[in-house]
């Protein structure tokens, strides 16, 4: 009988095959197959020995690294799942998933000072170690055993853990048409570990014998010195979310040339954004690519030739995977017909076993419909004539924003929650890397000038800063609609009234900085002492602005210093003209 494929047993294959090849590389520390399986081992027999079993959780609180990849494999070694940790989450929204998911222990990298977010002190910890110490006997898995948690945005205010198991991830990466990464394939490693990108990241190349490369964030580096880094470190393959790639198109289309394969995922993939880098020097193939964290990062793909984008207005997310089934259907779980909107449930063995400790929201999701189980996306999409699915709403108010995906309702708690708000609405504005989320809040008594700031930092303790608004609109009077519920639309047209502030300028850079954010972040009017992220700005936007920016100054801006700088008048104040001596 054909023994079950596993993530270890996909691994423990390549070791067999390619032991002395690079599996994983990082910070200028390279890791052959062989030794990343032996650091693994060690790894695994030290969770053994603090008493992890098979089926057990283990968090993880190692950022993009070669550290990361040693903590996942030897957890899976263990028997166990890995629950990777968000390093930019609040220590309390942190201290509630790890109450309800109770890991076992925590693995740190060797290096703990780039993890930043406070840990829970009573939660044991163990480093990734240095040298192979320890001797293990792999525990036996099977397919259906979980091989991590993924936590995202839940509806109720809480947020809700995904249990991925081995077969949905042994689905993703094995007999990849849609990314075919071969042995000589370096893939960049440089997202959240807490999204589950990382899982296409890490597995899709150690499934097949190339390599996982940390490399920076664009958002950590001037764009042509993440271009530089992209060349130097051989990078074949990359994962971008949508908005990073808006981005990064818009500023230095050609910044992809060197690419194999560019997949791009996270939300609606702008069309002219697509046409623009195929114009330029074009990355092997650019793929759309679809999937909610419940069906294992990707579900359906779209490859996004010339010849395919030519003509298109919106792009489709496409065609289903290998061994994955997509299904249109009514609100009777019945197919629509051929053109008709309906919403996309998903099958095969990409779907996850459901949500940690939650069995009746994991009934409403996880169904059987079309003759299998399946999983309800939320996504009403409709088959175009050559067969692709376009998306084109929600059934709810689940919005995505920066590849995050972003439940309003848990925002909206968060904020009720605070005490300091008779009524609060959080509407998704925008699109690609202008959008934000906008805050519309009627305060309990008094203080509206000070609410905003007040709201920000009480909210920032609970969520992480993705769902944070970018905007705070304070209310007089909370407008209604005929039915007496309030009008979202009424409230949205409030935005058209921009505030203004006085302020001299105190030299000509001012005026740049103002003109750069004002188009950057594409509102009305930026003031010398607005602040780059209460205008609604972000880290994607401010590699824009960044670079903008540096045809001005002599010296290079960060993306960093305009989002900690206090106001446009602040950092222009610094900057010195590319004409000054």
């Amino acid at each position: 009988m054909r023994q079950e494929r596993t993530v270890m047993s996909l691994v423990r294959d390549q070791v067999a095959r390619r032991p002395g090849a690079v599996a994983v590389s990082g910070a200028g520390e390279d890791l052959t197959y062989r030794r990343l399986w032996d650091l693994a081992g060690s790894l695994a027999g030290e969770l053994v020995e603090r008493g992890v079993r098979r089926g057990d959780l283990v968090a993880v609180a190692v950022n993009p690294s070669v550290d990361l990849v040693v903590a996942f494999l030897g957890i899976i070694r263990a028997g166990a799942a890995y629950l990777p940790l968000d390093n930019r989450a609040p220590a309390d929204r942190l201290a509630v998933i790890l109450d309800e998911a109770a890991p076992r222990v925590v693995v740190c990298a060797r290096d703990e000072s780039r993890w930043s977010t406070p840990l829970p002190s009573g939660l044991p910890r163990l480093t990734v170690p240095e040298e192979p110490s320890y001797q293990v006997s792999d525990v036996e898995i099977g397919a259906d055993d979980p091989v991590y948690v993924a936590y995202t945005s839940g509806s109720t205010g809480r947020p809700k853990g995904v249990v991925v198991p081995h077969r949905a991830v042994v689905r993703l990466v094995t007999e990849a048409a849609y990314c075919p990464v071969g042995p000589e394939d370096r893939v960049a490693s440089l997202s959240n570990p807490a999204f589950d990108a990382t899982t296409f990241e890490v597995w899709a190349p150690l499934a097949v014998g190339g390599a996982v490369v940390a490399i920076p964030s664009p958002v950590d580096l001037t764009l042509d010195d993440w271009v530089a880094a992209l060349r130097d470190l051989s990078i074949t393959t990359m994962f971008l979310t949508t908005s990073l790639f808006h981005s990064i198109a818009r500023e230095l289309p050609s910044a992809f040339e060197q690419l194999k394969h560019l997949v791009v995922g996270g939300e609606q993939l702008d069309a002219d954004m697509v046409r623009r880098v195929l114009a330029a020097r074009p990355p092997g193939r650019i793929v759309n690519g679809y999937g909610p964290t419940e069906t294992t990062t990707f579900a359906a793909t779209f490859e996004c030739g010339a010849d395919a984008m030519r003509g298109v207005t919106r792009t489709p997310i496409g065609f289903p995977l290998q061994n994955t089934t997509l299904h249109v259907l009514d609100e009777d779980l019945e197919p629509v017909p051929a053109g008709e909107t309906g919403e996309l449930c998903i099958g095969g063995p990409g779907v996850a076993l459901g949500y940690l400790g939650r069995p009746e929201l994991t009934a409403q999701r996880f169904v059987v419909a079309a003759g299998e189980q399946v999983y309800r996306t939320g996504d009403l999409v409709r088959r175009l004539p050559d067969g692709a699915l376009e998306v084109v709403g929600r059934r709810d108010r689940q919005v995505k924003l920066r590849g995050f995906r972003i439940e309003l309702e848990e925002v909206e708690q968060a904020i009720a929650a605070t005490g300091l708000v008779d009524a609060v609405f959080v509407e998704k504005i925008g699109e690609g890397p202008t959008a934000t989320l906008v805050a519309f809040v009627l305060p309990t008594a008094g203080g509206a000038d000070e609410l905003p700031g007040l709201l920000r930092a009480r909210v920032a303790e609970r969520l992480p800063d993705y769902m944070v608004p970018g905007r705070w609109t304070v209310l007089s009077k909370v407008p209604l609609g005929p039915t007496g519920k309030a009008d979202r639309n009424e409230l949205i047209a409030l935005l058209d009234a921009a505030p203004a502030t006085g302020g001299n300028l105190p030299i000509e850079t001012v005026d740049d900085v103002c003109r750069i954010w004002r188009e950057v972040l594409r509102v009305p009017r930026v003031e010398p002492y607005d602040n780059f992220i209460d205008l609604g700005g972000n880290s994607l936007l401010a590699v824009q602005a960044a670079a903008r920016l540096n045809e001005f100054v002599v010296s290079g801006v960060e993306p960093a210093e305009i989002l900690l700088a206090e106001s446009a008048a602040e950092l222009g104040a610094r900057l010195r003209p590319a004409g000054a001596v």
